[in-house]
């Protein structure tokens, strides 16, 4: 009878070796690299400028409102279009001693072109034997929102906080900036002003190549002008 046994373990063994030989292949290639794709939204800061005073525009701008409020920047001139005028009421007749910044003045440009949105995020707080039936008709008048917090109240303190939405345009820096700038004593702690943008980008992995850097565009046709300001302040507190 014919003696089949090394015949078979030769092709178990050429079975095996190729086996492992396919294993060997698939854990070589699942420790390479491959590229992939995947889609991210990604936050651009578009400039960051300080600010230098609030004001009102000399002259009149086109397709402006009466009543729009220019935050001064070093770098730009931000005009506020929708909620200047809560804004500077809301400022100047608070006491700024006891006015505390709780939220960066962050504005959002969803095309970056020119048009920013965002809100004015402020806290006013004191011992309570200090406000008067006017201050709290003020609160009111400003819908501001009771926030005590318990350390205000174990000082027998009272917080009020205010949110005023704003939207506006981006303009070059006022004509008057230097002469602006000599009347105001800089502040030690200077209160800044940003704009961002958000885009939907593919990434790749890993990496091919770097993302040019985003630049501010300003409104098409916007043209410097000169300001009236405002005895308002910010000082930063955040």
């Amino acid at each position: 009878m014919p003696n089949f046994y090394p015949t078979h373990w030769a092709c178990l063994s050429l079975t095996t070796l190729m086996l492992t030989g396919c294993a060997t292949t698939e854990l070589l290639d699942s420790g390479k690299r491959h590229p992939s794709t995947h889609t991210t939204t990604h936050k651009t800061l578009l400039v960051t400028d300080n600010v230098v005073a609030f004001g009102k525009p000399a002259t009149a701008l086109a397709n402006v409102p009466a009543d729009s409020v220019v935050i001064v920047g070093e770098k730009n001139s931000y005009v506020l279009t929708s909620g200047g005028y809560r804004f500077t009421e809301l400022l100047g007749s608070l006491d700024p001693n006891y006015i505390q910044v709780t939220k960066a003045l962050d504005f959002y440009s969803p095309n970056n072109d020119g048009h920013f949105k965002g809100s004015l995020n402020i806290a006013y707080a004191k011992l309570k034997s200090s406000f008067s039936q006017a201050d709290y008709d003020r609160m009111l008048r400003n819908k501001g929102e009771e926030c005590s917090t318990a350390s205000d109240v174990r000082m027998n303190a009272q917080r009020f906080c205010f949110s005023v939405p704003l939207q506006g345009g981006v303009y070059p820096a006022v004509n008057n900036l230097a002469l602006i700038q000599s009347k105001f004593k800089p502040l030690s702690h200077p209160y800044q002003v940003s704009i961002y943008t958000t885009t939907n980008q593919t990434v790749t992995t890993p990496p091919r190549g770097s993302n040019a850097a985003a630049k501010l565009v300003m409104l098409p046709f916007a043209l410097a002008f000169d300001v009236i300001t405002l005895p308002i302040q910010l000082v930063a507190g955040i």
